[in-house]
């Protein structure tokens, strides 16, 4: 008899088996194989379901689910859609939220006449007030500009309450950092806050490029430091700011920083003096060299790079689980009447009146430096969550509310300027009470609300 495949695979069973065993058992062969087979594959994907969990939960579901980049979205504001979902946590300082807060920009809204809560203050009640900003003792023959109060369209602002604000800052340091805009602001709250504080509770003190405003009593500084472009530059003297011919040093930031270590809030702001009208000049090493290496850059290349170290700075040195940061937008000019659709040759020297143009926008105001700090601060607001505060349009509409020649004036004015008001009337700079104190109120909001 020949040797089938049935003896052959008999010869492999003990000679102690059975006929009948050894053919069910080859009857039970194909369902063990078939069983076996299954097993290698439950391994095999269980092995590769494993890999893939793993790599899935190097991912926040916000970054596996990305929503639908829509029309006209920059990949910058689609992060910070996506950031948005993936932090729930609280922002230092937030008590509450906004009523329809969701839906409610701020900083879209109109101006209302308010002659009931307008002005916050009094110009005679704040005896630390600049004198550049104190327009009625300068002799403006008008008020009107102080009975203005900002309404967002589709909520309420909240209303400013200098004791809950003194609360949040017992033991607490306050700082504004920037340009002459900056200032102005800085004064307003202090104005705001000291209106509550006994005299013998309260300092202020001015030590080269810092202004320090002390409640005692709560154990509390809001500060001023003078730093135009943020970086180290050739214009860093508080008291001798006329320079023409700017420059910028590059990677210097610390030269400043190392004085706002500490802070527990700091308010960022810097523009005018980037405007030059022609290229930056930047500098390569150390103003202490005698052979300068200078380079030019384009105005929104020279911005960007103050503005990264801006950011670079703020996440070494502080720790935001704590601490906040704002950035104020640019502050708009009047300097071109023709801007507003008036006879050419004129700015805000006597105008009493607002812009009512909704979409106004000044040509001193730069759009591409606008689009530039937008899409940087949202970039970055996953590891450095700064809170923007865009002033720029609803302070557009107010070329009423500059100091114009209301103010004191470093200078004597010759009898030709005086014969021209318009040429030295300072259309860059607002009256107190009056513009930056509705900053202060959305910085107020924006501090305690979400």
């Amino acid at each position: 008899m020949g040797v089938g495949l049935g003896e052959t695979k008999t010869s492999y069973f003990p000679a102690s088996l059975s006929h009948a065993s050894v053919v069910r058992k080859t009857k039970l062969a194909p369902f063990l194989f078939t069983l076996l087979f299954f097993f290698l594959l439950f391994a095999y994907l269980y092995g590769k379901s494993k890999n893939l969990a793993q790599l899935v939960g190097q991912f926040s579901p916000a970054d596996v689910m990305q929503p639908p980049l829509q029309l006209g979205q920059s990949s910058a504001i689609r992060a910070r859609i996506i950031e948005s979902e993936k932090r729930k946590v609280k922002l230092p300082f937030v008590i509450d939220e906004l009523e329809d807060g969701e839906s409610c920009d701020l900083f879209r809204g109109k101006w209302v006449r308010d002659e009931v809560t307008r002005p916050l203050y009094q110009e005679d009640d704040c005896p630390f007030m600049d004198s550049q900003l104190t327009c009625l003792d300068r002799g403006r023959p008008e008020k009107d500009y102080q009975f203005w109060r900002w309404q967002p369209f589709e909520c309420d602002l909240p209303s400013f309450n200098a004791t809950m604000m003194l609360e949040a800052l017992r033991g607490k340091r306050m700082l504004y950092v920037g340009d002459s805009s900056n200032r102005g602001q800085f004064f307003s709250m202090m104005c705001l806050l000291q209106s509550v504080i006994p005299p013998h509770a309260k300092s202020f003190v001015t030590s080269g490029s810092l202004k320090i405003f002390t409640a005692l009593d709560y154990n509390a500084t809001v500060e001023f430091y003078w730093a135009p472009f943020l970086l180290e530059s050739n214009s860093d003297d508080a008291i001798v700011q006329k320079i023409s011919d700017r420059i910028v040093r590059r990677d210097s930031i610390n030269t400043h920083g190392d004085h706002w270590k500490g802070r527990d809030i700091i308010v960022f702001s810097t523009y005018l003096w980037w405007m030059t009208g022609q290229k930056m000049k930047i500098l390569q090493g150390s103003f202490k060299d005698e052979k300068k290496q200078i380079v030019e850059l384009s105005t929104e290349d020279a911005y960007s790079m103050a503005l990264n170290s801006m950011l670079s700075w703020i996440k070494q040195n502080m720790d935001l689980t704590k601490t906040r940061v704002f950035f104020t937008s640019m502050s708009p000019t009047h300097a071109k009447s023709q801007d507003w659709g008036a006879e050419p040759g004129g700015n805000c020297y006597k105008e009493t009146t607002m812009i009512d143009n909704p979409n106004y926008w000044g040509s001193d105001s730069s759009e591409s430096i606008m689009r530039l700090i937008t899409d940087m601060l949202h970039e970055h607001q996953g590891d450095v969550p700064v809170t923007f505060l865009n002033i720029t349009q609803l302070s557009a509409y107010r070329k009423d509310a500059h100091t114009s020649i209301y103010k004191k004036q470093w200078d004597p004015i010759t009898p030709e300027k005086l014969a021209n008001p318009v040429s030295y009337a300072d259309c860059t700079h607002w009256c107190l009470p009056g513009l930056p104190d509705t900053w202060n109120e959305l910085l107020f909001a924006k501090l305690f609300y979400v």
